[in-house]
């Protein structure tokens, strides 16, 4: 089955611009009038909720998915179900855990106290997906940490945020990752990689780099992520150019979203 992809902002790009409601207001505005319809929320500064639901409504755009700490899941779940549903946002993520997690078992620990949380999400109609650097291809045993929290935590607790700048950061496929893990994909970040002269690795636009755009692209509409998220992150004078190049299309191999 060939899916929709449909492109959205990753705003953790723009976080160091929303940590104001003047900021989120204007963040909101540039990439609406790039030709955004859809954004994630994530790393927002102390701003209320029904604020940011007032701005994204504003600019025409809808919060598909968000970033929160686990910390908050674990502590204030109400707080954050509340704060989904009034942004009417059916996909929450964390952006990563803690340390402690990272060992061998580590993934089993998540898996566990994560069902609990999935479950209460689940009844008040919000998904929970993991999104990955590349400290998660760190290999404990036979399997690294990431197959292992995959295969810990059953689909309907945790889905995949897919991040394919650090799936190739760590070594790893990611056409391959994204074909594995099918249906469990509701959003997938988009980034890409060139290496420097200096023989380091950086961010750079979609379809500026050296990732293989047409294989992702080709395994995300065919079983991955009906969202499809543009999410560069270079220095902060060429963040929205990023967003303008990622939305339009790159001279390069990246089809216009």
């Amino acid at each position: 089955m060939v899916k929709e992809l449909k492109a959205g902002a990753q705003l953790y790009t723009v976080r160091d611009y929303t940590q104001t409601a003047k900021g989120v207001a204007e963040s909101m505005r540039k990439v609406a009038e790039m030709g955004y319809r859809a954004v994630q929320v994530s790393a927002f500064g102390p701003i209320a909720p029904q604020e940011v639901a007032r701005i994204a409504g504003d600019h025409g755009l809808e919060i598909v998915a968000t970033h929160f700490g686990w910390d908050e899941f674990r502590d204030n779940l109400a707080h954050l179900i509340e704060v989904h549903q009034m942004w009417g946002c059916r996909h929450a993520a964390i952006g990563g855990l803690p340390k402690e997690y990272f060992r061998a078992g580590g993934a089993a620990q998540f898996a566990g106290e994560l069902g609990p949380i999935a479950n209460r999400l689940a009844a008040a109609g919000v998904d929970f997906s993991y999104h990955n650097h590349s400290h998660e291809l760190v290999r404990y045993g036979a399997t690294t940490w990431l197959h292992q929290v995959y295969e810990a935590a059953p689909p309907e607790h945790l889905n995949a945020e897919l991040d394919v700048y650090w799936l190739a950061a760590g070594g790893a496929d990611p056409a391959q990752w994204i074909s594995d893990l099918g249906a469990r994909q509701p959003v997938i970040h988009f980034k890409d990689m060139v290496v420097l002269p200096d023989r380091t690795q950086r961010f750079t636009p979609v379809g500026a780099g050296n990732l293989n755009w047409p294989r992702i692209v080709a395994a995300s509409r065919r079983n991955g992520s009906p969202t499809w998220r543009a999410a560069s992150r270079l220095s902060t004078s060429r963040t929205w150019w990023c967003f303008r190049t990622a939305r339009n299309g790159s001279p390069r191999s990246a089809p216009a979203i």
